[in-house]
């Protein structure tokens, strides 16, 4: 299971952040959404996983723009458990290799004593 970042409350409705590690190692914070209400919104960018397994990473340009995008969306969902969106994607320039980092992410696991 990944840490969580921190914990928000927000009226009442907790925020609970997780924290996974991409492809190149950088750490990204996720906010986890209600999978049964999901919808894709805005410029946002989301990761759509199944356990620990990263399925689809994208927004709704790769949805609109990008055909082979929108099928492994839709495959994404079929078995998919769980959606997060990505806190800080990074900037714009950048966009294309957070994808990439993305898809191959991984929860972080933190170390424990023994």
């Amino acid at each position: 299971m990944a840490p969580s970042a921190d914990i928000r409350v927000l009226g009442t409705r907790i925020e609970r952040a997780t924290l996974w590690q991409g492809r190149s190692g950088r750490v990204y914070e996720l906010q986890s959404e209600s999978f049964e209400k999901f919808s894709v919104a805005d410029d946002n960018l989301y990761l759509v996983a199944k356990g620990g397994h990263a399925l689809w990473v994208g927004s709704t340009e790769e949805l609109v723009s990008d055909p082979l995008s929108r099928t492994r969306f839709r495959l994404a969902l079929d078995c998919a458990d769980r959606v997060f969106r990505v806190r800080s994607p990074g900037a714009a320039n950048e966009r294309l290799s957070t994808l990439w980092d993305l898809e191959g992410a991984a929860p972080l696991l933190t170390r424990s004593a023994a």
